[in-house]
């Protein structure tokens, strides 16, 4: 099964999510709550990428 093509299309979505967790962040930091509950929900779903791609690529790039 060829899955690098995945892979690396798993990895730019998960560089998306962690700039759009940042950013989110930043705002919270200013007293935006809705930032606040958005940027959980973008790490979570951040995190989720992560799993897939160390489904699909094994073991080697290691993530936070």
């Amino acid at each position: 099964m060829e899955t690098s093509g995945i892979v690396e299309r798993l990895r730019s979505i998960e560089e998306e999510l962690r700039d759009l967790a940042y950013d989110r962040l930043r705002e919270a930091a200013g007293g935006d709550e809705a930032a606040r509950a958005d940027e959980k929900r973008v790490l979570q779903a951040r995190r989720a990428v992560e799993r897939a791609i160390r489904a699909l690529d094994g073991p080697g790039e290691q993530y936070d």
